[in-house]
């Protein structure tokens, strides 16, 4: 069996154990984006202690980085909406840049690109209605999640 058969049925089953049990994904998830930010953010302020004597800005860059980094860790560990917060917010970036283009396209008056802009502003539209939905709820988060693993593992199996 090739690797993208193999890998396209992993997505396929990790997608619908995403989608039959969206509040357990979304904490596992949630739990291990936590663990490797706390891990990372741990190395990360040990590894600028090291460079303290040798680069005294890059010692303080890693510090800090390190210490935003645990913070977030355990954000993600103890709070497991944050991640549908994140996700929300960048629904709204992605759908509010997706609506100015639209505009912007619709404004520009060609006729082949009006259409396709008539396109974009509906999807940005749909992108900032996620976005609050995902906000609200991180159920919908881990839902979209297995849907697009889904979708992505039937590309690969039927992929050549």
């Amino acid at each position: 069996m090739e690797v993208n058969k193999i890998g396209g049925i992993l997505s396929v089953l990790l997608g619908l154990i995403f989608v039959i049990f969206p509040m357990f994904s979304a904490s596992v998830v949630s739990i291990i984006i936590g663990l490797s930010l706390l891990f990372f953010g741990i190395i990360i302020v040990f590894s600028g202690i090291n460079l303290k004597n040798i680069i005294n800005i890059l010692s303080l860059i890693l510090i800090i980085i390190g210490v935003i980094s645990i913070i977030f860790g355990f954000l993600f560990i103890f709070y497991i909406d944050a991640i549908s917060f994140l996700f929300g917010i960048q629904f709204y970036i992605v759908g509010i840049i997706m609506v100015l283009f639209g505009i912007s396209g619709i404004l520009s008056k060609f006729e082949r690109i009006t259409l396709t802009s008539i396109m974009i502003l509906i999807m940005g539209i749909i992108t900032i209605i996620l976005g609050a939905f995902s906000i609200n709820n991180p159920i919908y988060v881990a839902i979209i999640i297995g849907i697009c693993l889904i979708i992505e593992g039937v590309a690969l199996i039927l992929s050549d």
